[in-house]
């Protein structure tokens, strides 16, 4: 997971026209598909819908030149969870639909029903959508880039204070984490290893655990009390300039979010 971490933020650095591109757009891009694939009601529309967002997904990706590779690797990390969501949904009579048709019996009483795996489809084009964006995102758009993105979008700055300060020592706990399992690690220590004694496990896992709170509980009283030598105080923030977006930046915000807002429209009204 810590190299995980580290991977996303490199990807952000890259160049591209993409890369590029204000954070501002790209996260209200990232809003605005996953509200308009959110509120298109349960019904087939949803497959159209999400047909042509994958489609400005895959060319916008294209235009980033990152790998699909980098894609499909972190669309694994969250697919078990919406797979676990949406097989839910494959036995559950849902309030959308009247009728259910049994399409097969499983053993202690489970029944699959047609409706629910439309249903659970549906839920399937939604997730991807979604996830598809935020991917996009987090890959092209650096962390601290994000929250003035999201402070100059006109978000409070008790927030934007509080993610700044999250995403500067995150990176600093993954190192700490980093080095405690590199000190586990050289001596010879695997917590999988089912040739020593679970309790054994067990109690060091407890122990590395505990030991990152303590670490986290002391990095946190020496960051508050540099930052009240620094004049911090209820009034404080985050210092986040200004900056203008150019002419094409502007054109390209219209065209995409433009596109969004007028295909949900469009399909939406389609009978």
């Amino acid at each position: 997971m810590i190299e995980d971490l580290y991977s996303i933020e490199r990807s952000a650095y890259g160049k591209s026209v993409i890369h590029r591109l204000d954070a501002r757009i790209k996260l209200l891009l990232a809003l605005a598909a996953i509200v308009a694939i959110v509120a298109l009601p349960y019904s087939t529309k949803v497959y159209t819908l999400g047909a042509a967002f994958l489609a400005l997904f895959l060319l916008l990706w294209a235009a980033s030149r990152l790998s699909p590779l980098v894609y499909l690797r972190r669309l694994a990390l969250l697919m078990p969870f919406g797979i676990f969501l949406v097989g839910f949904q494959a036995f559950v009579k849902n309030p959308y639909y009247d009728t259910f048709h049994t399409v097969a019996t499983l053993p202690f009483g489970l029944e699959i029903y047609a409706e629910s795996l439309e249903f659970a489809s549906i839920l399937f084009v939604k997730f991807i959508v979604s996830i598809s964006f935020i991917i996009l995102l987090s890959s092209t758009t650096r962390m601290q880039d994000m929250i003035e993105a999201a402070g100059r979008l006109g978000l409070p700055r008790e927030f934007t204070l509080t993610l700044g300060m999250m995403v500067r020592y995150i990176f600093v706990f993954a190192e700490m984490f980093g080095r405690i399992r590199t000190a586990m690690s050289t001596r010879c220590f695997d917590p999988l290893d089912r040739s020593l004694p679970y309790r054994y496990r067990l109690h060091q896992v407890g122990y590395t655990v505990g030991t990152m709170f303590i670490r986290s509980y002391e990095q946190g009283e020496r960051t508050y009390t540099s930052m009240l030598c620094r004049g911090y105080g209820g009034k404080a923030g985050l210092y986040i300039r200004k900056k203008p977006l150019n002419t094409r930046e502007r054109a390209f915000a219209a065209a995409t979010l433009g596109f969004i807002v007028l295909s949900t429209v469009l399909i939406y009204l389609h009978p």
